[in-house]
């Protein structure tokens, strides 16, 4: 098989795995009742040090400040989120995880996560450094992708 061969299969099986990482979201949020940018927002949030503001989510998620500011009215309404004023700014509201109900969200992930385990325990040392190499440069393109996407849709 040739380079071009390789990058053709490359192309063609990142394909089906992103929309099968779509599918597979859209079935979380449906089971959790949720939007789907909703799940991965909540997924992001619990990387975080602590709160963050309406604006940060914004910036994790590449979406306006009229949308993460709906999403995190969905988040709220839902008991996942509260919203509090800066102890150290008034005028800053922060956005705070409710611990109960990311403790039920964290089931469900650790539930899931279990087969994701299974699958990876099967790769070597050095197979799982690049797949973890790989996932970031992919994260990293994909902010990348997203900016040039939002600048262009902000032009037209």
């Amino acid at each position: 098989m040739t380079g071009d061969d390789l990058l053709a299969e490359l192309r063609a099986e990142s394909r089906r795995y992103i929309a099968s990482y779509v599918l597979f979201n859209q079935a979380v949020a449906d089971h959790l009742g949720l939007h789907p940018t909703d799940v991965q927002c909540l997924n992001l949030l619990s990387l975080e040090p602590g709160p963050v503001t309406t604006g940060r989510i914004a910036e994790l998620t590449g979406l306006t400040s009229g949308s993460a500011t709906r999403l995190v009215d969905r988040l709220e309404k839902a008991g996942y989120l509260t919203r509090e004023r800066d102890t150290h700014d008034r005028r800053r509201v922060l956005v705070q995880l409710v611990p109960a109900a990311m403790a039920r969200f964290g089931e469900l992930w650790r539930e899931l996560s279990t087969d994701w385990d299974e699958l990876f325990a099967r790769d070597s040392e050095q197979e799982l450094k690049l797949l973890i190499r790989h996932m970031r440069r992919t994260t990293e393109l994909s902010h990348r992708q997203i900016a040039k996407l939002t600048a262009r849709r902000a032009a037209d």
